[in-house]
């Protein structure tokens, strides 16, 4: 299983990004699908992560900013983020949890490759 991470790139301050992630191997489900970041020296954080069923968390520092969302035929999650901040500038990483290769299993847990996000005037 693979994970395709892309659309990161400069924004300025109270601009938008559109994170996409793709999911292609063996796959018969995914539990949760998710987007974490780093920033240099820092432990890696949740930022939104969704279910199959649609459910929805976010770290409260981008509640009411950012937006997940995820295609589950097309094995795809998604970040909506909007009124961004310098802050956000780091590199965020997706995650595919749950992952099972067949009905029963084998489950797996993935990442992709990091896509870097830079908030700057």
């Amino acid at each position: 299983v693979q994970l395709q991470a892309s659309g990161g790139g400069l924004v300025q301050p109270g601009g938008s990004l559109r994170l996409s992630c793709a999911a292609s191997g063996s796959i018969f489900s995914i539990t949760s699908m998710g987007w974490y970041r780093q920033a240099p020296g820092k432990q890696r954080e949740l930022v939104a992560r969704v279910t199959s069923g649609g459910s929805t968390n976010y770290t409260d520092s981008v509640k009411g900013r950012f937006t997940i969302s995820r295609d589950n035929a097309k094995n795809t999650v998604y970040l909506q983020m909007n009124s961004l901040k310098p802050e956000d500038t780091t590199v965020y990483y997706c995650n595919a949890n749950g992952v099972y290769s067949g009905k029963y299993g084998p489950i797996g847990n993935y990442w992709g490759q990091g896509t870097l996000v830079t908030v700057s005037s």
